[in-house]
């Protein structure tokens, strides 16, 4: 299994890479948009659509969705992304206190749509991400990738052992625990540092998501965004988590070998993004 992971993140790497870092954003967008209306057809097999038709014309409304807006919408109003923040922060905090047995009863269609409308919006986050700059969306992939990796660790080094083994949301996902939660904090507050610093002595083409919050509103700005950022990042991996159990899979596909789906690996970007561009 390990092997098949480290394969699949290298074919991966070498595919997106070149794509983030050319002179034009049009391979990455496109790239992306892939990315998305795969995982388009994920979310389509989760809410009991059936049939090849069905799944792969939910990936393709997707990505066609996502491009009309663009070229639409474009550039977007810094109002999209505060909105799209808000519903996601009304609508993960009913969906989490309502719980895994509330989902299926809501009507599919709603379901779908919501799916259609989340992918889509992430996909223009991506696209505005990328046109403030490499350095700007790579650092707001970091955060992510470092909430997750803070949270494993210390989730399985301390779990349980501060709160008496109270859990994040057990009937959700029960491997993670508070002390998860605040090793992802601790994880994306020293990135933030971290990425900060090196900006000082090596000045980048474009500001990091970490300089533009520190400047937006200084020091605790950027200790209060970061905060919230991790929090938002748990909330869209909690969110996937709560749809999976539903339809009763542990991975919403097996489109990347030894990693699941394309949702398992986007699902916290999907409200990250939104949110950095409406705080930065």
């Amino acid at each position: 299994m390990l092997q098949q992971r480290v394969i699949t993140a290298i074919v991966l790497l070498a595919v997106l890479l070149p794509a983030l870092c050319a002179a034009q954003p049009l391979p990455f967008l496109l790239l992306a948009l892939l990315m998305v209306g795969a995982a388009g057809w994920e979310w389509a097999r989760l809410n009991d659509v059936k049939g090849a038709a069905a799944t792969l014309g939910m990936g393709a409304g997707v990505a066609a969705l996502g491009a009309a807006l663009h070229w639409l919408l474009h550039p977007l109003p810094a109002a999209v992304w505060r909105g799209t923040a808000l519903v996601w922060f009304a609508g993960g905090a009913w969906l989490l206190r309502a719980g895994v047995a509330r989902w299926p009863q809501v009507p599919r269609a709603l379901r779908l749509a919501l799916g259609v409308l989340a992918l889509a919006l992430a996909w223009l986050a991506l696209a505005a991400a990328r046109m403030a700059g490499v350095n700007f969306l790579l650092s707001a992939l970091a955060l992510v990738w470092a909430a997750d990796i803070g949270a494993y660790f210390c989730g399985r080094a301390f779990g349980g052992r501060w709160t008496h083994g109270a859990k994040l949301a057990r009937s959700i996902s029960p491997g993670k625990t508070w002390e998860g939660a605040a090793g992802g904090l601790l994880a994306v507050l020293l990135l933030a540092a971290l990425w900060i610093v090196c900006e000082r002595i090596w000045p980048p083409a474009s500001a990091s998501l970490y300089t533009r919050l520190l400047h937006v509103g200084g020091a605790l700005w950027l200790l209060a965004a970061a905060a919230l950022l991790c929090a938002t990042s748990i909330m869209g991996d909690l969110i996937e988590s709560l749809v999976k159990r539903s339809a009763g899979v542990k991975d919403s596909s097996r489109l990347l070998p030894g990693h699941g789906g394309v949702l398992d690996r986007i699902d916290a970007l999907l409200p990250v993004l939104p949110l950095a561009l409406a705080l930065s």
